[in-house]
């Protein structure tokens, strides 16, 4: 017994089970950091193989850089570089989708965080039910609604439909509420600001973690949109990258057995290099806007 009354048995196996506590979680972090780290090391070095090596050699191994710029020769040359037709209809597709996504969820997020707002609590009901509905479930009404309004197989088609991202409401609705002094909003009501003027000159300057969180994930839901586009568009030319790489996978042989018509130049390594383009920009833009989309993250976390 020691002179703080604690048995020596205790405090020597303290320690003791500390460490394996600590390598356990240690063995666990690194377990799902292999997870999904070792599929984005084979897709980095996939492109600099040959089809048969990719199929033969060690997953991980590299080929050569000459491998990438073959792949790379192959994917711009197919259909006279139709790659880039795909990427530009990506880049307007995400850039107009997350202009009307901010500028709707942003406003509808201070709105509802207005405990004086009518309707305010069947609206956020709905916004959740929204939120946890899985996407393909409003694909078919999306589809009749998008009918009806004439606009299949148009760049409108995709455009709008992300507008409705309930997800960025909530995330609007939940800053607005967790980190926007009260006080603050209502000696501006008491200086005669009306509901705009809060909105415009006192929410806006301080949401920008908000608009960078919601601006993030309406980039990575439209950038990542397969099922909707591959619904609504049957023009190849209009296609974005996720549906485009599916087209060149259910285009090429190598891939697709059932398809054993032509010589695509268009391969495992090529479809690999279209899959590394999607999966790209994504990462630069997280690493880019790390920093406020941490802070958008820890909103209400804290109280002041």
């Amino acid at each position: 017994m020691s002179a703080q009354g604690v048995p020596l048995r205790a405090r020597r196996r303290g320690p003791v089970l500390g460490g394996v506590g600590n390598a356990l979680r240690l063995a666990v972090l690194l377990s799902f950091a292999l997870f999904f780290v070792l599929p984005l090391l084979w897709l980095v070095f996939a492109p600099s193989k040959d089809n048969q090596a990719l199929v033969f050699a060690n997953p991980l191994s590299f080929g050569s850089f000459s491998g990438f710029a073959h792949a790379w020769t192959n994917l711009t040359s197919f259909n006279g570089g139709q790659i880039f037709v795909w990427m530009r209809n990506s880049l307007l597709y995400v850039a107009a989708g997350l202009l009307i996504a901010v500028a709707v969820c942003i406003p509808a997020g201070f709105a509802l965080a207005n405990p004086n707002f009518a309707l305010r609590r069947p609206i956020l009901i709905v916004t959740l039910i929204a939120m946890i509905m899985p996407g393909a479930a409003s694909v078919l009404p999306l589809f009749l609604e998008i009918n009806a309004l004439h606009l299949l197989n148009t760049p409108l088609g995709v455009i709008l439909p992300a507008g409705f991202f309930p997800f960025g409401v909530y995330l609007a609705f939940i800053y607005f509420a967790t980190s926007l002094p009260r006080d603050l909003l209502n000696a501006a009501r008491v200086d005669g600001c009306s509901e705009w003027q809060l909105f415009r000159y006192v929410a806006m300057p301080l949401a920008q973690p908000a608009v960078a969180l919601v601006a993030f994930f309406a980039f990575t839901a439209n950038w990542n949109n397969f099922f909707l586009p591959y619904v609504v568009l049957t023009d190849d030319r209009l296609y974005n990258l996720p549906v485009g790489l599916a087209a060149l996978i259910n285009g090429t042989a190598a891939l697709n057995p059932a398809n054993v018509g032509g010589d695509l130049p268009i391969k495992r390594p090529e479809v690999a290099l279209a899959a590394l383009l999607i999966v790209l920009p994504i990462a630069l833009v997280f690493l880019f806007s790390q920093r406020y989309v941490q802070a958008g993250l820890l909103t209400g976390a804290e109280k002041s």
